[in-house]
């Protein structure tokens, strides 16, 4: 058997085709796995981390606004635009693969395009809840889609009935205990409040957990806060803004990268975070509350539409990041550590979304498109 995966661009797109790629792997020990991805993209480096071959095709998106550095960009997304088709066909034909699985991200689109146009039995995975351009353009033609939500169906023009599979999630995040995590982190019994904005940080949450530090200054809770690359020098300035010393505040674990999510993750009583798909997904699996703040920097605003399915079903706040109110924030915080109840509820309602079998329900509805050729 041969599975051609194609999926780049960010982590939300790459890690669901490596964990469909690890079951099959999982299941058919002679399976033979290739990945197409974006020569310079984080896909060559996640792929061959976790085992598998990646063959390269140059693809790019499109820029809005105008100036000399985007205009030179824009032409060559529209050199590799042209040229893709005929680079994709030939990937497609040489591997001559039984499948052909679109993760999201401008490389699938020639991928699965090419394979479709081919012959080839093909299926696409949309983990957010407002679905990519790409996606939605191969909807039309793939064998099936595999949705992340249901709210994301109306939005998309499907050639088959698109069937609800979640997110795959990292076995170590179902699996972590919050008894083990808060012995492993040396924690208490005391509420343990999570924020992150991501590897690269988020100045709105980094703004938000100085205002938790403030709130925080008698140690009510454990707080970890992750302030990422571009929080090196913000976050110090907000602590000096503050007079706030956190060598003093040994229930203050603030650091710029959180290595072991896992297990901050399991700890966690609340979590202040962005509204990514994947983490999400890992939100919902883990059963946390959360106050989400989407980033309003992504394609179609679809950071929001995934944060609305959690507000929807009472497992999560919202906090916009252009109408950010501390008091706001700080009453919203007050509301969780007050009502343990509610914690207790929105932590419930999460784990009903969860979905924890995503990658065994992708393969056997993929082996019955290879039941029908």
């Amino acid at each position: 058997m041969k599975i051609l995966l194609a999926g780049g661009g960010t982590a939300g797109h790459i890690n669901p085709a490596i964990a469909i790629a690890g079951y099959f792997k999982q299941k058919h020990k002679d399976v033979e796995i290739l990945f197409a991805g974006t020569p310079n993209g984080m896909e060559v480096e996640l792929v061959k981390k976790a085992g598998f071959k990646i063959t390269p095709i140059k693809v790019s998106g499109f820029r809005r606004s105008l100036s000399a550095e985007n205009i030179a960009h824009n032409l060559k997304s529209l050199y590799y635009l042209f040229t893709s088709n005929s680079v994709a066909k030939k990937i497609v034909k040489d591997f001559n693969p039984d499948l052909v699985i679109g993760t999201g991200g401008y490389v699938s689109g020639p991928i699965v395009l090419a394979a479709s146009k081919l012959g080839y039995k093909t299926a696409i995975h949309e983990q957010n809840a407002f679905p990519g351009v790409t996606n939605k353009l191969l909807a039309k033609r793939v064998d099936r889609v595999f949705l992340a939500v249901a709210e994301a169906e109306k939005l998309l023009d499907c050639k088959n009935k698109p069937i609800v599979v979640g997110n795959p999630i990292r076995q170590s995040v179902i699996f972590k205990t919050k008894e083990s995590a808060k012995k492993e982190l040396g924690l208490d019994d005391k509420m343990c409040i999570l924020s992150f904005g991501g590897s690269l940080g988020a100045d709105i949450i980094n703004k938000m957990a100085s205002d938790l530090i403030e709130w925080n200054k008698d140690g009510k809770v454990n707080h970890i806060h992750g302030y990422g690359r571009l929080g090196k020098e913000l976050f110090p300035r907000l602590m000096a803004e503050k007079n706030i010393d956190l060598s003093k505040m040994p229930f203050e674990n603030v650091r710029e990268y959180i290595d072991n999510m896992d297990t901050c993750l399991a700890a966690a009583d609340l979590v202040i975070c962005r509204s990514g798909a994947m983490t999400l997904s890992e939100l919902q699996a883990t059963g946390k509350p959360s106050i989400l703040v989407p980033s309003p920097y992504v394609a179609e605003n679809h950071q929001y539409h995934n944060a609305m399915v959690l507000v929807n079903n009472n497992a999560a706040k919202l906090i916009e990041e252009k109408t950010y109110d501390k008091d706001v924030f700080i009453n919203m915080l007050n509301e969780f550590y007050n009502d343990r109840d509610k914690l207790k509820a929105y932590s419930k309602n999460a784990s009903k979304l969860a979905i924890l079998d995503t990658a065994e329900r992708i393969y056997n509805e993929l082996m019955t498109i290879l039941d029908e050729k």
